[in-house]
């Protein structure tokens, strides 16, 4: 996998955008930055602003500055103590973060609407080894995304069986608030900044750069967005530019994804997982409890496991589910999705006194923030108690949360074993999991860690 672009300090490909050229160009003397020599008692990015007179100056508050060198990427507003600059800035543009005695600690872009008025993209010590990105958003760009491209190269994507993996992963990849899912020759982008919509022509551009790259989808979280001041219309893309499925391979298994689908169409993030999944099926009755497009239930299938039943409350979605069926060959007698609701099914299913094997429980986030943490884990309690009553005893639960709330405050386990309370029952951790390895994420922001898998004996 290449990436046909140049590195910092090159120049821009013809085929750019005109605009995306002339941004790239700016500032003139940015090949005279990385010439530049800077003394080692005096700050890169303050020598390298000095031919920015409109660059403004967001200081931090006294004590709020650690954090921040340590490479948390999100300067929120109660963290500022004064901005300096006249005019103050604009949403979108390049500002320079400071420390109380205004000495900066890095850049990043500001947003004057957001409860995160600036999102840090390079520190000074940074700066300071390479000046060529410094302060200019579209080198920077260029460069992490094929820092992102080379990592995943070096971890084997894409590969022979695999074409659906993620190439961006927001904070992990330090570019805060974007994300680029690949699905065989599309790339769907998600949005979620401010910034990532100001530098939309650039990143479509950088990523249909990437080898094998023929479609891009372009998705704006507009819930978010409104957060960052920003009111995104429906998109209306030319017909030409957009496909609406695409058929895409993991782990040999085929998938007909949803460019309309749930977030960016198909959930990547539990490749590994669904893996496993196939490892533990052999012979075994299993259930896919919210299964979406059918992943843990056609790789229980190809492990050879003797029925699979998946459920899903979304049509849509169960209509992939069944395609997807068709594409691995797959008999309907063997695995065959049925749309209801989780709760009812499971209720369904105690009182007939039906049991399964091997369950995968992986509801959708019901955790969206911390403020509903409290009745969230009460339906996960809920949902995985019954889980527990129709899984046989010595059966395995394959147990999940993708809410970033959840994960993050430590609760999943203590809400299972309140579940194994509930159904009477006792549970074993067999294995922890979270995101594949192409979901990377960076200690210094650790509400990048969302997905919890855990493997249960339930006894």
């Amino acid at each position: 996998m290449l990436l046909r672009l140049r590195t910092c300090g090159g120049a821009a490909p013809a085929s750019a955008p005109a605009l995306f050229r002339a941004r790239l160009a700016r500032p003139a003397s940015s090949t005279a930055y990385a010439a530049a020599a800077v003394s080692a008692s005096s700050s890169a990015l303050e020598e390298l602003a000095s031919e920015r007179k409109d660059l403004a100056k967001v200081v931090l508050k006294k004590g709020k500055t650690q954090i921040f060198r340590d490479g948390s990427p999100m300067v929120y507003s109660g963290a500022v103590d004064r901005i300096i600059g006249r005019p103050p800035p604009k949403s979108g543009d390049v500002v320079l973060v400071a420390d109380g005695t205004e000495k900066p600690i890095g850049w990043g872009l500001y947003n004057s609407v957001s409860m995160f008025c600036v999102r840090l993209m390079q520190l000074e010590e940074e700066a300071r080894r390479d000046p060529t990105c410094a302060l200019n958003m579209e080198r920077l760009l260029e460069a992490r995304i094929l820092s992102a491209v080379n990592l995943r190269r070096s971890l084997g994507l894409p590969s022979a069986n695999t074409n659906a993996y993620r190439l961006i992963n927001s904070e992990g990849d330090r570019l805060s608030g974007l994300i680029v899912d690949i699905f065989a020759d599309a790339a769907v982008i998600a949005s979620s900044a401010a910034w990532v919509e100001k530098y939309r022509q650039e990143i479509q551009f950088l990523v249909s750069k990437v080898d094998g790259v023929n479609h891009i989808k372009w998705r704006s979280s507009a819930d978010i967005l409104k957060e960052e001041g920003l009111d995104i219309p429906e998109p209306k893309e030319p017909a030409s530019s957009s496909c609406s499925t695409v058929k895409v391979m993991e782990n040999g298994i085929m998938y007909l994804v949803s460019l309309e689908g749930q977030k960016t169409g198909f959930y990547a993030d539990q490749r590994e997982n669904r893996h496993f999944v196939s490892l533990l099926s052999k012979d075994q009755r299993v259930l896919d409890l919210c299964c979406y497009s059918g992943g843990f239930a056609l790789n229980a299938a190809k492990g050879g496991a003797a029925n699979v039943i998946g459920i899903d409350s979304s049509g849509s979605a169960l209509d992939l589910a069944n395609e997807n069926i068709v594409l691995n060959e797959l008999s309907p007698e063997k695995v065959s999705f049925i749309k209801g609701d989780a709760t009812a099914f499971m209720k369904g299913a105690i009182s007939k006194n039906e049991l399964w094997d091997l369950i995968i429980l992986d509801p959708p986030k019901l955790a969206p923030r911390k403020k509903v943490l409290q009745s969230a884990s009460g339906m996960y309690r809920n949902l995985n108690a019954l889980a527990m009553q129709v899984v046989k005893r010595g059966g395995l639960l394959m147990t999940c949360s993708c809410s970033g709330a959840m994960t993050q405050s430590g609760m999943f386990l203590k809400t299972i074993q309140g579940a194994a309370s509930m159904a009477d029952r006792k549970v074993t951790v067999l294995r922890q999991a979270g995101a594949a390895c192409d979901h990377p994420i960076d200690p210094a922001y650790p509400e990048g860690q969302y997905l919890s898998n855990y493997l249960l004996r339930v006894t």
